[in-house]
């Protein structure tokens, strides 16, 4: 229970916090030339702060979270291509129901079971769905999707923007922020609290008679429903959706994001999601035929010898420094 102790020491704001949200806004002026790219950095965080909810606090373990994403997407894509549903709020909000719902409905089949079953079912549910948009190309547009959706500007005032993203960016950030107060609020309740107890012991928790099967399939639809608002808010962002929202490159690449970041820690999506594509871009320039190489080489430098990431570096450095000031 000594995590479950920690975790309640820390939900109280710190002056620090208002630091990445105070850098996103100072980017949209000093970056005007690469909002297309801070853009997608927002929705990758929103992804994989969504993941961090059930894999970093409920420890449920999955690869298939890109079936969340995915859904979410087509739902804001195909109610725009065959209904004329394009106003961005209310079909960002029909993506998270529908996200969720499948959350919601897969958490009571596939959290009956644990480790590499659990595993390898969540990795099928997202092939499912997968196959099933190849399949239903009549209403998905199969293999080439839906390119070239248009979405009504932004409470009636702000047009998107594909070439220079602004409204987009601002857009994603306001999402962001209001996605990331309802989990900062969810993982410091008492229901929050119950999550990182299942995670650290779960014959305890049931020992306290917790309901534990309840809380991880409320806490995988609530992720999926996160997830679900990225896929809608990368469709509306991008004017287009295909199979790739759907990919396991997708699924794995928000991992490697948690892993690189560090999981079960809030800011750990906002780090890692920063450090992913900023050396896939730096490598993708550098060695265009080899970058994913050098990708692989830095995650298992990460795994092996910082297996709690980047944040993980930083509050061990900050103990040993605190603890040579003390001495």
């Amino acid at each position: 229970m000594r995590a479950v102790l920690e975790l309640a020491g820390r939900h109280r704001l710190r002056a620090w916090e208002a630091l990445p949200w105070a850098a996103a806004l100072a980017a949209f002026f000093v970056f005007p030339n690469h909002l297309a790219f801070g853009t997608q950095l927002l929705i990758t965080v929103l992804f994989a702060l969504s993941l961090d909810l059930v894999l970093g606090y409920a420890g449920i373990v999955t690869l298939g979270h890109a079936a969340f994403f995915g859904a979410g997407a087509y739902t804001v894509g195909m109610l725009a291509q065959h209904l004329g549903w394009n106003e961005p709020l209310s079909s960002l909000a029909a993506a998270a129901l529908v996200a969720g719902a499948i959350g919601l409905a897969s958490g009571l089949v596939l959290l009956r079971t644990h480790g590499l079953t659990l595993l390898m079912l969540t990795l099928c549910t997202m092939a499912l769905l997968e196959e099933a948009a190849n399949m239903g190309a009549r209403y998905t547009g199969g293999f080439d999707g839906m390119p070239g959706l248009g979405f009504q500007p932004l409470l009636g005032i702000f047009p998107f923007d594909v070439l220079f993203f602004r409204s987009q960016y601002l857009y994603a950030l306001a999402v962001l922020f209001a996605c990331f107060v309802v989990v900062r609020v969810l993982v410091y309740s008492p229901f929050g609290q119950s999550l990182t107890g299942i995670r650290e012991n779960l014959l305890r928790m049931h020992a306290v008679g917790a309901p534990v099967r309840a809380r991880l399939v409320l806490a995988y639809a609530i992720s999926a429903a996160l997830a679900g608002v990225a896929g809608g808010l990368f469709t509306q962002a991008n004017a287009f959706v295909n199979l790739a929202v759907l990919g396991l490159d997708r699924a794995a690449g928000v991992l490697i994001i948690l892993i690189l970041g560090g999981y079960g820690r809030l800011y750990g999506a906002f780090v890692g999601a920063l450090a992913y594509l900023l050396l896939e871009h730096a490598l993708a320039k550098a060695y265009p035929t080899a970058w994913q190489l050098g990708l692989g080489l830095a995650l298992m430098a990460v795994a092996l010898y910082a297996r709690n990431g980047i944040l993980g570096i930083a509050a061990s450095l900050h103990r040993r420094l605190g603890g040579r000031r003390a001495a």
